[in-house]
């Protein structure tokens, strides 16, 4: 049974809960955490009953949590980073420093989670923006391009006519007369 606990298997997950006696912290069998002596080690078939013996969740993984899933709360952090600072020239690294993991993990990560690269994710958000200044606004085309973020108006008429099919002249046109 030590090395179900051990073996990270989320198949397992649900089944039962071990709790580590020398921490006081109780876990998922999937949990990543270092494998505990054999001897320090008991077993539980719901977090409910860890608790009531005194042991508290693990913080890595969660035990607590019905739905717990890590990817997706990295996902979470990304995009609410992302959209936090969308006016910033953002690179791959910086975010993945500010998410605590590599900027490798996070592209693939996100990619597998969202169908979208970081970057894409970055620009639909830099359009979108753009999108509403130019409806509420009169301010000039490459001043909300260096206003959402662009650093250049060539990535930004490029990313504006992928992603609605028109030039920002030709969005702001056709807006204005209420098509």
């Amino acid at each position: 049974m030590v090395k179900i606990a051990n073996s990270c298997d989320h198949s397992y997950d649900g089944q039962f809960f071990y709790a580590v006696k020398t921490t006081g912290i109780f876990c998922r069998p999937s949990c990543k955490s270092r494998c505990p002596n054999k001897e320090n080690i008991t077993f539980f078939p719901t977090a409910e009953e860890a608790k009531c013996a005194g042991f508290r969740p693990c913080k890595r993984c969660q035990p607590d949590m019905i739905n717990f899933d890590p990817q997706m709360d990295l996902i979470n952090d990304t995009k609410a980073y992302i959209q936090a600072n969308y006016m910033e020239n953002l690179t791959l690294t910086q975010i993945a420093q500010h998410i605590g993991i590599s900027p490798y993990y996070l592209g693939r990560v996100f990619k597998k989670q969202t169908s979208k690269t970081p970057r894409s994710f970055l620009e639909h958000i830099r359009v979108r923006k753009a999108v509403e200044l130019l409806i509420n606004t009169d301010r000039s085309i490459i001043d909300i391009c260096y206003e959402v973020g662009f650093q250049n108006a060539s990535s930004f008429y490029h990313a504006f006519q992928k992603q609605t099919q028109c030039t920002p002249q030709q969005y702001r046109k056709d807006f204005s007369y209420g098509l």
